[in-house]
């Protein structure tokens, strides 16, 4: 067999890219967890020591985490006066929980699937199974604050006033059902926005639920928000919108999920529908989509595992695309399926009855 060298020099490469990539996964997680990202922005230059004197963490460590922040390109250093600093920019991205791109926070969901390996494997090796719940309680942070920065950029400015008449509705009263809710930021953002409607979360994972309810209160939206335990099948009530936020992919029966939805939608009402982006076919995908890599990772240990674990198992994964989740709804019985608007990580449909 005839080994190219030079092939594999740039794999080695590339590989080496990949390991430290998830490295410094691990390295953000912990600078939010701690505060050093806190505690850096807006702070100038600082010394090792007094960065971890600001944060209450060991000054070697400290300094040793610093170093790699540093090596990444995420912090400067001063070799001459021994600082640190982090950018506005990187300040944006790592420190400010309130930024439209926060992304620190989201780091918990590959804690989790580190911290699941063994699962996982189970999962590969037998009959492809692992339900949400079963995954590391930091898969659920993760999840929540992968998303709730572009719930609260897009979905009460750009995702709702893109669907044909239910801003108004909105605006006016009406009952919304968020299935799937997890903790509930999604519901929490609606209800900020639209103070006359109210907004009924439902999830099958229990300690999310109990989550969401927190949230809501944090918020100051409880009045107008409920959380209940209860799968995307057993929900009751009928509303004028719902919504599946990030998540239809990951149920067993989507087909049957829709036909529910389809079943509990006021004469009029509407389904929301945001999905990961992704193109309509796999090669398509693989070759153009800049997020393809990651989407199918996760998909293979998160959203697929979930849906094999459920009655059906249709597994559509985090990649299905818009045209096959059309065929989803229009097996359901929907009439009008069309793509409302889009942003460069999810697709957001609309389908009514």
């Amino acid at each position: 067999m005839a080994i190219d060298e030079a092939r594999v020099e740039e794999l080695v490469g590339q590989l080496a890219g990949h390991m430290t990539g998830a490295a410094i996964c691990l390295s953000i997680w912990l600078g939010d967890e701690v505060g050093y990202y806190r505690a850096m922005a807006g702070a100038g230059p600082l010394g090792a020591d007094d960065l971890a004197a600001k944060v209450g963490c060991n000054a070697r460590l400290t300094r040793e985490w610093l170093d790699g922040q540093a090596a990444a390109g995420l912090a400067s250093y001063d070799a001459v006066n021994d600082l640190y600093a982090v950018s506005d920019e990187v300040a944006l991205l790592l420190a400010d929980d309130s930024a439209p791109m926060f992304m620190a926070r989201g780091m918990n969901a590959l804690v989790s699937l580190f911290s699941d390996a063994e699962k996982l494997r189970a999962a590969f090796e037998g009959d492809g199974g692992l339900s949400w719940g079963e995954h590391h309680p930091c898969l659920f942070r993760g999840g929540e604050w992968s998303f709730r920065p572009g719930y609260r950029a897009f979905l009460t400015a750009s995702w709702i006033p893109a669907l044909e008449g239910v801003e108004q509705r909105l605006r006016d009263g009406a009952r919304v059902a968020d299935v799937g809710c997890g903790h509930g930021a999604s519901a929490v953002v609606m209800a900020g926005a639209y103070p006359r409607s109210s907004f009924h979360g439902f999830d099958f994972h229990a300690a999310s639920i109990e989550e969401a309810k927190a949230r809501a209160t944090e918020a100051g939206v409880s009045e107008r928000t409920e959380f209940a335990v209860a799968s995307a099948k057993e929900y009751p009530g009928t509303y004028d919108l719902i919504c599946f936020f990030d998540c239809l992919h990951d149920m067993g029966d989507p087909v049957g999920v829709a036909r529910y939805a389809r079943e509990h939608l006021e004469p009029g009402g509407t389904v929301l529908l945001v999905e990961p982006m992704a193109l309509d076919t796999r090669s398509a995908n693989i070759a153009q989509n800049p997020l393809a890599a990651l989407s199918y990772a996760f998909s293979s240990m998160i959203c697929a595992p979930n849906s094999l674990s459920q009655e059906v198992g249709l597994a559509l994964g985090a990649q299905a695309g818009e045209a096959r989740l059309r065929r989803v709804f229009e097996e359901a019985g929907y009439s009008h399926f069309r793509r409302a608007t889009e942003t460069p990580r999810n697709i957001v449909l609309e389908a009514r009855a």
